[in-house]
């Protein structure tokens, strides 16, 4: 009943967000809004042609263009993605969001100087999203900066202690610092936060404490 409850109210949402398009044909609010839902409830398809719809009434909605890339980068689709966010900070280029989802997405060819270079400017622009903080991380040990890695980690959980992945990620930058005791802490940390870390992280940093 808990499953199944949930699912019902989302079903009522898009039912009366249906309703609004209707009554409401040229409302970009109305059918961002429901493509959100649609997005929420797993229905990619039916997102994807309320985005279209809101651009058809909007084509500078930044907003719709930013959610349009986080769905095609669900969908696997990254060309689109960052055409999507690109067109995004073409029209605010100061949305941080966009910039971070660029980020991410050139995280995800393994391109790091370009996602360090996108997330940097995110942060530029908002340098409270713990969660560009947290990417940037990441970047940046691809990228072998560990230093950075270590600040970048720092800034996220100044901005969310109980943040697991930041955590995590700055036992990593701690672990390639050859500081095994700080790297052991924070995984515990992230661990107790609910993380998956990895156990041969997990090994990995008990071999450097027995070494060192």
């Amino acid at each position: 009943m808990s499953n199944q409850e949930p699912q019902e109210n989302l079903d009522t949402v898009i039912a009366e967000l249906e309703k609004k398009c209707v009554e409401l044909p040229n409302s970009l609010l109305a059918h961002h809004n429901l493509a959100m839902v649609y997005r929420k409830a797993g229905r990619q398809a039916d997102a994807l042609t309320k985005l279209n719809k809101s651009l058809e009434i909007d084509p500078l909605s930044m907003e719709t263009h930013v959610n349009l890339g986080a769905l095609f980068f669900e969908m696997g689709d990254l060309d689109k993605a960052l055409a999507a966010n690109t067109k995004a900070v073409e029209i605010c280029q100061e949305s941080a969001q966009a910039h971070a989802n660029i980020g991410l997405i050139w995280q995800q060819r393994g391109e790091a100087d370009k996602a360090i270079e996108s997330y940097t400017e995110s942060t530029r622009h908002d340098p409270k999203l713990a969660t560009t903080w947290v990417n940037l991380t990441t970047a940046h040990i691809m990228a072998a900066n560990f230093d950075e890695a270590l600040t970048a980690a720092q800034r996220a959980i100044d901005l969310d202690p109980d943040f697991s992945m930041a955590q995590n990620n700055l036992a990593v930058a701690f672990y390639y610092k050859n500081d095994f005791t700080a790297a052991q802490l924070h995984a515990e940390k992230a661990k107790s936060l609910g993380f998956p870390v990895d156990p041969r992280f997990d090994e990995a940093i008990a071999e450097g404490i027995a070494k060192s």
